[in-house]
C-alpha cells in the first residue's frame, strides 16, 4: 500500500491485484505468501472499516407528523 490513508476502494482494488496475481502462479512461493499476508491484512481492514460503516448506517423514516426519525438499520436479512 503506497498511501499513507488508502480509501476503501483503493483497498478493494489493491486485494483484487493480490488475487490475481496470486492466481496466475507467476510469482514465487515466497512472494506468494507475502501476498497472502497483505490480502489478509487488507481483508481484515476493509472488514473493520465496513463494520464501522455498519454502525453509521442509519434509516430515515417519517413520523405521524412528517418529520423526520432515524431508526438504527435493520440488517437482519
Amino acid at each position: 500500500m503506497t498511501n499513507q490513508n488508502p480509501t476503501f476502494e483503493e483497498n478493494m482494488t489493491r486485494l483484487e491485484q493480490i488475487v490475481r496475481t496470486i492466481e496466475q502462479g507467476n510469482v514465487s512461493l515466497e512472494e506468494s505468501l507475502k501476498l497472502f499476508q497483505e490480502g489478509t491484512e487488507l481483508v481484515r481492514y476493509c472488514g473493520n472499516l465496513l463494520d464501522q460503516a455498519e454502525l453509521q448506517v442509519k434509516k430515515i423514516t417519517t413520523a405521524a407528523d412528517g418529520s423526520p426519525i432515524e431508526e438504527d438499520m435493520d440488517v437482519g436479512l
